[in-house]
Order: structure tokens, then sequence, then C-alpha cells
């Protein structure tokens, strides 16, 4: 658990190999204390994947980048967000299921920190590529103790006192300091590893009900928590004393004497087992074991004095390894040390003593039958004996499955009957498998994210685009199979536009050209619907379509649609006639009132409007000037006092219709350009030279110069507020509103006074009429025919 090996960094990445738990430990700390966004900016400098698999094995490079990112964008010493880590760490382990394996490491930190080698050891079963640390503590005459932390690894030894002081208050209640005195590069068997020597020094801590019990009295309101600690340990000492007193009081009542181990009987507590702190040992004079006995009864266990000679061998010893019936054999000649990586020399396993030491047969020295099987591995104890200066080590074969077992040609029966090794062996053998069972669920959930994620996004593309084309109330209702039924909308503002002398430019231009000139103006209006929320029809060929107050109702559909054409002429200044070199002119019609709106099809279904207004705003832009806005009564009378400065342009007799009084819309007098084109003032507005669409460039050229038509584009897009503008609306652009029209069931309606966008009754008058309802002047009439033809079946 406490492996801050884990999270070094690494002499060469790929050598020493780290777990997905760690990683994950990691973005769990940084979305928990900074939340999932700093998590995602710190994973996308980083360049690492969102989720990490436990069981998997990454490099190095990965967990330094993210530290190392995370000081920088949080910016906080690394020391301290490496203790930080640390004390995360350990309650994440808890949260992990490692709780009880901790707290039954010892009944003290001295106890807690001299098993956590053993704790690795353990851990390594399972994760057999963990390159854990190596701790050795010592005990001071004042109380405080040495902290000896070795690592492979370098650089991060501050996560150390951030697991030890967490694991310190929560297990034994205790506050700690941890002080670097001694900073050191040894020379191992592997190379230099770091040795840290930290200073331990510990302070109690007192429950907070015994706090509390003292802070709420008044007499100590006011003093210091000196005197609580005073009067906490003056209580602590009256209990001991009275504990002591009522022990003592049955056993002087009776003078009997008794014998050595009836004193030992009264100490231990009946029932419970637990012996008094003053409990001292009591050894035999004489040890009343024969060696045969010793080492059959010890199968694995190896005596070896200063110089490691070996002095003893357990039977099963013996018969892996026949070299050390020769006794006075040198035992680093049969055998080297995995672990700790020391070298093999009788002041560096001192140095280790309350380590695990896993030693390793040599192959060179095995007999012919065993060079072709995997080395065997001892796992124990190291014990000194100073009476007759020798060292015992207790071991056990170190076996992970049966398949490992059946490689060395053993059995279990070779492992004594008191080994747990026996009960190991088969323990691991079930969790590893199911750790494997939870690798492979923990891929296929991983894999399953990763197609869920991008099953979302394309369904977001898939909605994007069919959004584009339908309201999104209509599309959910195709989505969702049913009928969309058609709607009546009482007042609604229609606009039309096209290009003046569109028919001449396609005549002198090569097709290609036509499709940027329309592509790049096209752009800028769509850009101009978000802006003002108002919605597109369709466009065919140079004429564009939008309606406001449809599919959702508005009261100011009117100014919106006014607004959008007074956009509509200042982008198209941006855009050069390829012919003249000048910009284009387009001509505007708006008209207000009522229309029945609805989707026609089923194979590419479209959202279309029918009425006499459609035909009457078509008639507005046929009947316009180059450059200007034409209005009739009716949207003159919903706008006149919105703050729109307009010019009375008189009766004209209107083609289908008569005479209609009609205006011209000049500006907005309340709005700025910037306002009207939802642009921030601080962007650029595109230059005309970057826009122009010239006759002698080539197809090629037209195409590389494609994108810097994006600029007005690209820039941000700034909605202008309405008196009915949603709250959102008035600092950024979201998705239209869900519609309050109430659908209303499909009437019978008499074509003769209803037309349609698609079908007007004077189109069969009319050989130069449009689809879409409008005339145009008489004038142009001789080319229309042909070249719109050509010019749709190019599209």
């Amino acid at each position: 658990m406490v492996s801050s090996d884990y999270l070094s960094p690494p002499p060469t990445p790929n050598d020493l190999p780290r777990y997905g738990f760690i990683n994950t430990c990691l973005k769990s700390l940084v979305v928990e204390k900074y939340g999932e966004e700093v998590w995602e900016k710190l994973r996308v400098q980083t360049g690492v994947q969102d989720t990490f698999l436990t069981f998997e094995v990454y490099g190095d490079e990965i967990t330094m980048q993210l530290i190392d990112k995370a000081c920088k964008m949080l910016d906080v010493p690394p020391d301290m967000v490496l203790k930080q880590f640390g004390e995360y760490f350990f309650e994440f382990c808890k949260r992990s299921g490692y709780d009880h394996m901790l707290r039954t490491l010892g009944g003290n930190l001295y106890e807690f920190i001299e098993n956590l080698d053993a704790l690795h050891s353990y851990l390594s079963l399972s994760y057999q590529e963990m390159n854990a640390p190596s701790f050795r503590v010592e005990k001071n005459e004042d109380g405080s103790m040495h902290l000896h932390y070795y690592s492979d690894r370098r650089g991060l030894c501050h996560i150390v006192p951030g697991i030890i002081g967490a694991a310190a208050l929560d297990f034994f209640n205790i506050e700690i300091s941890m002080e670097i005195v001694n900073q050191s590069e040894e020379e191992e068997r592997t190379g230099k590893k770091e040795h840290i020597v930290f200073l331990v020094t510990q302070k109690p801590v007192f429950s907070y009900r015994r706090r509390n019990k003292f802070s709420s009295s008044s007499p100590f309101l006011s003093s210091s928590g000196t005197l609580v600690e005073k009067q906490l340990n003056k209580e602590d000492s009256e209990r001991a004393m009275n504990k002591n007193r009522d022990k003592a009081s049955p056993l002087s009542s009776c003078p009997v004497k008794k014998s050595h181990w009836e004193t030992i009987k009264g100490i231990v507590t009946i029932g419970k087992g637990r012996l008094l702190k003053g409990f001292n040992p009591v050894y035999p004079k004489n040890l009343c074991i024969d060696p045969k006995t010793f080492c059959n009864g010890l199968p694995f266990h190896i005596v070896f004095d200063e110089e490691l000679r070996v002095k003893q061998a357990g039977v099963s010893i013996q018969k892996i390894v026949p070299g050390l019936q020769t006794l006075g054999i040198r035992l680093n000649q049969y055998f080297s040390i995995v672990r700790p990586e020391v070298k093999f020399t009788i002041s560096s396993v001192q140095k280790f003593i309350n380590s695990q030491f896993v030693f390793r047969t040599k192959r060179e020295m095995m007999p012919e039958s065993w060079k072709q099987r995997p080395m065997l591995e001892l796992r124990g104890q190291m014990i000194w004996m100073e009476s007759v200066q020798c060292m015992l080590y207790l071991c056990s074969p170190l076996l992970r499955t049966l398949h490992e077992l059946e490689e060395r040609n053993m059995h279990i029966a070779d492992i004594a009957p008191h080994d747990v090794t026996r009960d190991l062996i088969l323990l691991n053998q079930q969790r590893l498998a199911e750790m494997e069972l939870s690798n492979q669920l923990e891929r296929k959930k991983e894999e399953l994210r990763i197609l869920s994620k991008h099953l979302e996004e394309e369904k977001k593309k898939t909605e994007a685009l069919l959004y584009a084309m339908l309201p999104k109330h209509v599309a959910n209702q195709l989505k969702e199979g049913k009928r969309v039924e058609a709607g009546e909308f009482k007042e609604c503002t229609i606009l039309f536009s096209d290009v003046v002398t569109f028919t001449n430019i396609c005549a002198q231009c090569e097709p290609i050209q036509i499709v940027l000139l329309l592509n790049a103006m096209y752009l800028r209006f769509d850009r101009l619907t978000t802006v003002h929320d108002v919605y597109k029809v369709e466009t065919i060929g140079d004429a564009y379509m939008v309606v406001g107050g449809v599919p959702v109702p508005v009261s100011t559909h009117a100014e919106r649609v006014a607004n959008f054409a007074l956009g509509m002429i200042i982008a198209a200044k941006d855009i050069k006639n390829p012919v003249s070199g000048n910009p284009i002119q387009i001509r505007v019609g708006i008209h207000t009132g009522p229309v029945l709106a609805g989707v026609v099809g089923e194979k590419m279904p479209r959202y279309c409007l029918f009425g006499d207004t459609v035909n009457i705003a078509s008639r507005m832009e046929s009947h316009g000037v180059p450059s200007k806005i034409h209005l009739s009564a009716s949207v003159h009378q919903c706008i006149k006092d919105k703050n729109f400065e307009m010019m009375e342009r008189g009766e004209i007799d209107v083609k289908g219709k008569g005479k209609m009084h009609t205006y011209f819309l000049v500006r907005n007098t309340m709005a700025t350009e910037d306002e009207v084109m939802g642009r921030s003032p601080r962007d650029p507005v595109p230059s005309h030279e970057s826009l122009q669409l010239s006759l002698e460039c080539s197809a090629e050229a037209l195409q590389s110069a494609c994108p810097q038509d994006s600029d007005e584009t690209s820039l941000p897009i700034i909605a202008m507020k309405y008196a009915d503008s949603p709250i959102e609306a008035n600092t950024s652009v979201k998705g239209r509103n869900e519609t309050r029209a109430k659908d209303l069931a499909g009437k019978p309606r008499d074509s003769e006074t209803n037309a349609s966008l698609h079908s007007d009754q004077q189109s069969s008058k009319d050989p130069y009429h449009l689809t879409q309802g409008r005339s145009k002047p008489a004038a142009e009439a001789p080319r229309i025919r042909n070249v719109r033809s050509n010019f749709c079946n190019l599209l």
C-alpha cells in the first residue's frame, strides 16, 4: 500500500512499470478536489487516456507527466502535491478494500511500518510487476523513530509523510511530524538506490468526545491546550491506578503461595487471551529438540555464519539444492538475493533484518534435472543468533499457483503441514483466476464505454444534421414514428432575397465559381439566422427564404426578420461579383401574415409554408430595388414603433395583387452594426480582399481560397437581445427552444386562394416564375430559363 515507488520518477520509463490502480487514484484525487473540468484539462495537456485499468501495467512517464502538469496548473509546490496525494492514496486504498488488511499490520506505528515490507511481499503475489520500496525503522531513546526509506525511483519521497501521517492518525489516533534528516544514494546490487532517513516524532491526539468535555466547561474556555492535556493525563493516571488497585485486592487477600506457571496464568485475562503489559517470557535451560527433528520439522531453513558459510539446512532445501549437504560451502554460491535489492553480505542482511528476504537458486549450480525448470525462490525472515554468531533464515518456497508448483516438479507434500504456504498456493490460485476474470470484465467495460462514447458522438452529429433540416420538435416526432400534423400560425414574417443580375453572372462564370459565391454568401446568412433566431426555410439557387415566428411563435417576429434583412445587406458587401469585382447586390422583400406550416413527403421530408403570405413576400422581393429592403404595409405596421427608420415608397402595381402601398427599411436606429451582425466589438471585420472571387481565377485557386471565406463565420456568435429572448441568449447562443406552438389538425385548403412555396397560382401563366412563388422582372426573362436550368443540373 505505501509504495511511493509507484509514483517516483524512473531511471528509464520502461524499466519500472506501474499498475493502473495508481493512475486511477490520481484521477480520483483531481476530480474530487478540483472537479471534472480540471482533470479533463490536465488529461488533454498530458495526452493520456481518461480511464485506467486496475491490473494493466503502464509506464512511469504517464504518472510523472500528470503530476508535473498538475503542479504547474494548480501553481502548487511539488512537495505539497505529493504529500496530499499520499494522504489521499491511503484513503483510496481503504475504500478499495484494503482497510482490514492495513489495520492488522501492527498494534502501533512502529509495528505498522516494520511490516510494510511483508505487505508488499504479499501483494507481489498478485501484482507480479510491482517494484515496491523498502522500509526500515529504528527506535530512539526519546520516543522518536528514524524511518529509512529505500527506493529505485528518486525524487518523490514526500509521498511517504502523507501516507504514514494519514495511517498514524486513522489507526493509532496520533499526529506525527516527519522531517528529512539525511538523503543519499547507496550502491546496492542493482545500482544506485535512493536512501532517505526521516525523523518521526509523535504527539497524542485526544478524541473529540474527551476534548469537548473539557472545552465546553466554563473553567477551560479560556485555558490553554496545555491545561487540557494535564487534566486528561491526570484522569488517565487515576483510572489506571484504580484498575491496578481492584486487580490487586483479591491477590492480597489470598496469601497462598503460587507456582511459577500459576502466576503466569493469573496474569492472563480469562476468556480474552490478552496478556498484560508486564509479561516476560520464560525460556527453558536446554532446547528439548534434537537436530534431526528440527531439520525435518522445518524443512526450509538455513543457518549460516558471518562469512556466509552454511552450518545447517532443512531436508527439503537439501533435496532441491544437493550442494547444501556439503557443510561449509558459501551460501552466495547457490543463491542470489532477489528482494530486498542489497548485496549478499552479512552487513547488508543485518541492515534489513526486519524485511522479508527472497532468495533465488542459481541455475549453474543446480542439478541437470533442474536446469530446464524455472528456478526456485524462497521467502522468509532473518534471525540473528548472537550466542553462536550465526544467522537463521526461516523460509518457505515462494509459489503463487499450482502451475508453478508443477513446473518445479514439487508437490504439496514437500511443504510442512504447519506451513501456511500450502493454503496460500490454493487460495492464490483462486484469487488469480478471479483477478483475470475481473480484468477481462474491466476491459470489456472499457471497450463498451468507448463504443458508447463514439455512438453518442455519432448520434449528436446525426441529430445536429437532422435539426439543421427540420425544426427540432418536428424531427423528434418523425424519429418516434409519429405523424406530424400541420400547424396554423396566425401571424409570422417571411423574407425572400435573391442576387441581382444573377443570370448574367451564371452565364459568364464557371460553375465552381458560382458554387463558391453562393456558399460564401449563404454561410454568412446562416450565421445571421442564429443571431436573430429566425428559421431558414430553404434555398433554391440564389433565392434565400427565412421566416420569423415559425415554428416557435414569438411576438418580435417582425423585428427579428427586419434586423436579419439589415444584416443580409451588410454581409452581401463582403461578397465580390466574380464578373465585375464589385460587391454583389441583393434584393430583399418582407411580408407579415398568417401561414400554415407542415411536413411534406416521406422521403427527404421538408418543412414547408403554405398561404398567400408566401406569395406576397415573394412579390415584395421580385418588385424590390437592388440593395434595398422592400416592406409591405403589414410589416410597416408591426415595426413602426420599434426604433426602425423606414422610407415610404408609395403605391406600386404588384403582379397578381394589384396596387399595394410599400416601404423601404433603412436602418435600426438603436442597434449598432456589430449587434446586428452578432459580432463582438473586438472581433476583426474580414477584409474585402480576402473574399474576392475573381473571374480570372481557376477552380483550383478558388478551392484553395475557400477557407478564407470563413473568416466571418468562424467568429463567435453574439445573439441579439429581444424583448421575448430567453435569458441565456443574452450572452451566448443556445439551442432553439422547444416549440410552444399548438399543432392543429390539417384542414382542407382552397388551392386557388392559398399559395405554396413550391407552387404558385401564377406559375402557369408566368414562364419566368421560380418554383418558390416569386417573379423576376420581365427584363431578365429571356435568360432565366436556360441558365437556371443548367445551374440546377450542376447542383
